[in-house]
């Protein structure tokens, strides 16, 4: 295991590293944070931790890397902003080297989020000096995106239309209202806890976003149960209540949260896990279907290699004896960034020219050829795993999660009628 902290120079490291809020979260009640664009950080749950340090090998390409433990804590300024620093755990100290924090910047220059319900951020080009000069006109501008931030976390479906300047990727900083959600609901309980306590253990694992320029993320919720074994009557209630209620009871699988780039408008579509609960079956199709299209076109060159790595993940989990991932989610992430199409038949060298109208799906002489794309498929959220070799549990289970392996070969069979019905 790499340890928690590494590479970096020896007053960056005296200082901590400044968390900032991890925007492709698109699901889930616990805060991520990003530590650095290949790491991120989330509160140690112990079952969680016990599961990243225990799993089995042929688990961990299907898993987020697990990378070690830091504890953080936050400070507050005289305007009221709550800053979550992480420092290296006790003892820590001589194993510094292993984890690459090359790309973190000085404290001063990064983003720092408020725990007033504006959730502003202060713009990194923006000096202190100017903000209080024009703390008057900041205050009304304040004013006006609070509500735009209430109505954010009231919306199920929300899209928002990136502008035309700049890079598409840094415009995410400031419009997924479900990790801003998450951040500010972390916050306010470290705020309230902080009499008692002012330091947390937080994990560290692989950014599964990192090496997309436009990550579009799918969040399932996988399984046709989803209280762990130590749940409390009401708890339990409460879960098999929005199973029955959600796909999750008929087919294993419902939506808890989707980001998706549309290339044909320009905008970033953002679905939550309350609007994920109401869709029937044909509504969980339907909204597969929305996040492998683009806008312009259905990404049918994603299809095989997310069926191909699905199948192998059920295979796997079909051998694991007694482990159950209650709650756990599954991850499906593909670049949103429009790649070059190649003519199937034809030198690349002689498509250069060609006008967007004749690239386009829809030119009946030609057949084109979507350059090869990366998609990704993992596991994540193992805060009520439970198997065997968990000592401590009272609940011992035998076999495989059925479940889970269920869900999965339904979302299998989904994909496949996507694929084939967009192809007659």
């Amino acid at each position: 295991m790499s340890p928690a902290f590494g590479a970096m120079e020896v007053e960056h490291y005296s200082k901590g590293v400044l968390l900032e809020p991890f925007v492709h979260q698109v699901g889930g009640h616990s805060c991520v944070l990003r530590f650095n664009d290949k790491t991120i950080c989330k509160p140690l749950i112990q079952r969680e931790h016990q599961f990243y340090e225990t799993l089995p090998t042929e688990m961990r390409k299907f898993t987020p890397q697990y990378e070690g433990v830091v504890s953080v804590s936050f400070e507050e300024d005289e305007d009221g902003n709550l800053c979550l620093i992480a420092y290296p755990l006790n003892g820590d100290h001589d194993n510094l080297e292993n984890l690459d924090n090359s790309d973190c910047e000085p404290k001063s220059k990064l983003l720092r989020w408020t725990n007033k319900k504006t959730m502003l951020l202060e713009n990194e080009k923006i000096s202190k000096e100017w903000v209080r000069q024009h703390r008057k006109e900041e205050k009304m501008k304040s004013h006006k995106l609070e509500e735009e931030f209430e109505w954010l976390k009231k919306s199920e479906v929300l899209y928002y239309t990136v502008e035309k300047k700049g890079n598409i990727s840094s415009q995410f900083k400031h419009h997924n209202p479900w990790s801003m959600k998450c951040h500010q609901q972390q916050l306010q309980r470290m705020k309230e806890n902080a009499k008692h306590r002012n330091q947390y253990k937080f994990i560290l694992l692989e950014n599964l976003t990192s090496r997309y320029e436009v990550p579009c993320v799918l969040d399932l919720k996988m399984g046709t149960r989803q209280h762990g074994d130590d749940a409390s009557e009401e708890k339990k209630a409460n879960q098999i209540r929005k199973c029955q209620q959600s796909t999750s009871a008929v087919i294993g699988v419902r939506v808890c949260g989707m980001q998706v780039y549309q290339a044909g408008t320009g905008q970033l579509m953002f679905m939550n896990k309350y609007h994920g609960r109401k869709l029937s079956v044909q509504g969980f199709k339907e909204a597969l279907y929305q996040f492998f299209h683009n806008g312009k076109y259905l990404r049918r060159e994603l299809f095989e290699s997310v069926i191909k790595k699905l199948t192998e993940l059920k295979s796997v989990l079909e051998k694991q004896e007694s482990y159950r991932f209650y709650s756990s989610s599954l991850l499906i992430i593909y670049d949103g960034k429009e790649r070059q199409e190649v003519a199937v038949d034809s030198d690349p060298e002689d498509l250069e020219d060609l006008s967007e109208e004749s690239s386009d799906e829809s030119a009946g002489a030609y057949a084109y050829k979507p350059t090869a794309s990366t998609v990704d498929v993992r596991m994540i959220d193992f805060a009520h795993t439970t198997c065997k070799y968990y000592g401590e549990d009272s609940v011992v289970h035998e076999g495989q999660d059925t479940g889970y392996v269920f869900g999965l070969q339904n979302l299998i069979d989904i994909i496949k009628e996507i694929r084939d019905e967009s192809s007659e």
